[in-house]
C-alpha cells in the first residue's frame, strides 16, 4: 500500500497580539480567574524571595512592547514541579515553577516575583549554577525562543556546563545583575534579539 506523505504545516509568527492570547487580562479582557502568572513562588516556598525584571529590546535598541515570556525554573533546594522529579511531592504547594509575564505596553518591561532557584544536575550528572529557563514569544518570530538567565552572584556559575559552552565575551548577555539595596532581592537583566548585544539563545 503507497504511503502518502503529509505536507508541513506553514508556520505563522506570534503577533502581533500575541499577549491578548496568551493573558488576556493583560488587554482588558477578563476572560479568567487566575492570571498573576508572574508571581511563580509564595511565602511557602523555600528559597530566597527575588524579584526578576527583564527588560526586552530589538535590534534596533528599541522596546518590544507586545510580547509574552514563560519561565521554568526549579525552587530553592533545586526541585521541579514535574512527575519525573523524585522530589516534587516535597514541594511548597506555593510554588508553581512555571511563571508566564507580559511585557509593559510602553516599555517593554517585565517582572516575575519567585525565588532564587537551586542547583540542579545537568544532563551529565554535573551541577548546574542557579538558573531559570525563558522561552520567548513575540511578534515576528516563527519558533519561540530560547534561553537561560543566570544570576550574578552565583560562584557556581564559573563551572556551569552550559556557560562553559558560550564564548566568554558571550555569557554576559545570559547574567542578571543583582541591584543594590534591602528588602526583597532584585536582579535585572535585557534581552537583546539582535544587534551587536545579541542575547545568547539556545537550539532546544
Amino acid at each position: 500500500m503507497p504511503v502518502t506523505l503529509l505536507r508541513e504545516t506553514p508556520s505563522q509568527t506570534a503577533g502581533p497580539y500575541v499577549h491578548i492570547g496568551l493573558v488576556p487580562s493583560a488587554a482588558g479582557i477578563q476572560m479568567r480567574t487566575q492570571e498573576n502568572l508572574h508571581v511563580v513562588a509564595g511565602p511557602q516556598t523555600e528559597g530566597e524571595p527575588i524579584k526578576l525584571e527583564v527588560n526586552l529590546w530589538d535590534g534596533t535598541g528599541a522596546p518590544i512592547t507586545d510580547a509574552t515570556i514563560e519561565l521554568w525554573q526549579a525552587d530553592g533546594k533545586g526541585r521541579y514541579r514535574h512527575p519525573l522529579d523524585p522530589k516534587a511531592n516535597e514541594i511548597a504547594a506555593d510554588f508553581r515553577g512555571f511563571g508566564r509575564a507580559v511585557s509593559d505596553l510602553k516599555s517593554g518591561y517585565y517582572v516575575f516575583e519567585t525565588v532564587k532557584p537551586g542547583q540542579v544536575a545537568g544532563p551529565n550528572g554535573e551541577k548546574m549554577a542557579p538558573h531559570v529557563a525563558i522561552a520567548l514569544f513575540a511578534r515576528g518570530i516563527n519558533i519561540h525562543l530560547n534561553t537561560r538567565i543566570y544570576f550574578s552572584d552565583e560562584e557556581a556559575n564559573a563551572s556551569d556546563p552550559i556557560l562553559k559552552m558560550v564564548p566568554p565575551h558571550r555569557r554576559e548577555t545570559l547574567i542578571a545583575e543583582r541591584k543594590p539595596g534591602e528588602g526583597t532581592a532584585v536582579y535585572s537583566i535585557d534581552i537583546h534579539l539582535q544587534g551587536e548585544q545579541e542575547t545568547v539563545f539556545f537550539d532546544v
